[in-house]
């Protein structure tokens, strides 16, 4: 069966339109976009949806051009072995780049990860200085681990008013996280005096 001179076109120009898509670039991100997909917990999801195609440009920013979001997002690949041979020492020593450049974000999750032992041993001493740090810079995740590591019987007592002061000032519109920092101000309340706390609701840390 011979095909006609405009089904042949249509071939051509279907398999020219099949090609040229899985040609098409994905574009870096910019550094405000990787920082939103961190804050959202998509960066890693963002990679794998990308095709793994931007690995030699994460990399080259986390090493070369030492971009803390790109340090983290490096950091985050190797450690789970997302579109490169997993590293997890590799991973934590850039996650640890990043957050001494103070990246919050950063030095939220080395503060989880000790606190939680994902990667390390459980430090509790360690967690709690990454996220004294990050909870100063308003990261609210940080804020409210800090609120429960302190709950449990944890930190100096001369830590409370400042974490009471970042949780009674921080900003959600997230009901279960506004509820959640609700129960955490009066449990951290039950450990200070009344002049303390009203002191606290009036003092920016």
């Amino acid at each position: 069966m011979k095909l006609s001179f405009f089904s042949i076109l249509f071939f051509i120009f279907i398999s020219f339109q099949s090609s040229a898509e899985a040609l098409k670039v994905v574009q870096i991100y910019t550094d405000n976009e990787l920082l939103d997909l961190i804050k959202d917990n998509k960066h890693l999801g963002q990679v794998v949806l990308d095709d793994c195609q931007l690995v030699q440009d994460i990399e080259a920013r986390a090493i070369k051009s030492q971009m803390p979001s790109y340090q983290f997002l490096w950091g985050d690949m190797l450690a789970y072995g997302v579109c490169v041979k997993k590293d997890v020492e590799l991973g934590l020593y850039y996650m640890q780049e990043a957050a001494d450049q103070g990246l919050s974000e950063g030095l939220e999750q080395l503060g989880r990860y000790y606190h939680i032992g994902k990667f390390v041993q459980v430090d509790v001493d360690k967690a709690i200085r990454y996220l004294k740090e990050a909870a100063t810079l308003k990261n609210l995740k940080a804020q409210i681990r800090l609120a429960q590591i302190y709950d449990q019987g944890f930190g100096s007592p001369l830590d409370f008013p400042a974490l009471y002061s970042q949780l009674h000032h921080a900003v959600t519109d997230d009901k279960k996280v506004h509820k959640k920092i609700s129960t955490l101000l009066l449990k951290l309340a039950d450990k200070m005096p009344e002049r303390v706390i009203n002191a606290a609701k009036v003092t920016e840390y």
